[in-house]
């Protein structure tokens, strides 16, 4: 029979192999979302040495303007992926650490949202 003293001591081991396991998990995670940014970059960056031989080679101009649209609008997709991950983190360190100090995390949050979108 075990003692309760043996029971808590169980329990705790248990919490922190969860801690540890839950870690494991965020840190994969946010692995994948980093390899998922860079592939992303990555196809920007083929599509703008893209568009510079096209340049060189003296391509139609729409064509040149649609691979730059396609650009732009690829560089907004990972912004806000980046912004998303920011806001994530941003007020899940304002819970854990000071829940009072919301409103000026949404504030610093709105702040940088409105310097994005200029």
């Amino acid at each position: 029979m075990s003692t309760i003293r043996e029971k808590r001591q169980k329990k705790l081991v248990n919490q922190e192999e969860i801690k540890e396991k839950e870690k494991e998990i965020e840190d994969f995670e946010q692995d994948s979302d980093q390899m998922n940014l860079i592939k992303r970059m990555n196809r920007i960056i083929g599509q703008v040495q893209g568009v510079k031989k096209m340049i060189e080679n003296e391509r139609a101009c729409v064509d040149i303007l649609s691979q730059i649209t396609a650009i732009k609008s690829a560089l907004d997709g990972v912004a806000m992926a980046v912004l998303e991950k920011e806001a994530e983190q941003c007020f899940q360190n304002v819970v854990e650490k000071n829940p009072q100090s919301k409103e000026q995390a949404l504030k610093d949050f709105i702040s940088l949202i409105r310097k994005y979108g200029k």
